[in-house]
């Protein structure tokens, strides 16, 4: 059973997946949706279809004092969302606060364009949730 990381944004979501052991996160997809839920959830969908996936990670945005931001109820709206369409699925939040710093740091690292920068911002930050969460799981256990 695999894992899916979910960064969560107003115009674009990125996409991570574990592999079947959930040792590894990779990057999968960035989901352009303009603010339409919809999108999303048609394309987690299809993702469901391929994939024997039995979690989702959510990544919620909080303020870098801990505190909840504006985007962390638009993100628990898309949580039930979520939750509604998906009730078979393990849905998890884990705290994304300087994923897409990583993400960026990552990008310039690699010397990625600023072009393909925008594209790929947001599934390395899913790449980043998936993985704090796996971390945990391995520290949990």
């Amino acid at each position: 059973m695999r894992t899916l990381g979910i960064d969560y944004g107003d115009a674009r979501v990125g996409i991570a997946i574990s592999d079947e052991l959930n040792i590894t996160a990779q990057g999968l997809e960035t989901i352009h949706h303009n603010g339409n839920d919809k999108i999303v959830l048609k394309r987690l969908e299809e993702l469901l279809k391929m994939y024997d996936i039995s979690t989702f990670v959510v990544g919620m945005p909080k303020n870098m004092d801990g505190t909840d931001g504006e985007r962390v109820e638009i993100t628990k709206k898309f949580i039930h969302k979520l939750k509604c369409k998906f009730n078979n699925i393990n849905i998890e939040t884990i705290d994304e606060r300087l994923t897409t710093v990583a993400a960026h740091k990552t990008m310039n690292f690699l010397n990625v364009s600023s072009k393909e920068k925008k594209n790929i911002v947001d599934t390395i930050s899913a790449v980043y949730i998936l993985e704090m969460y796996m971390n945990r799981q391995k520290q949990s256990h």
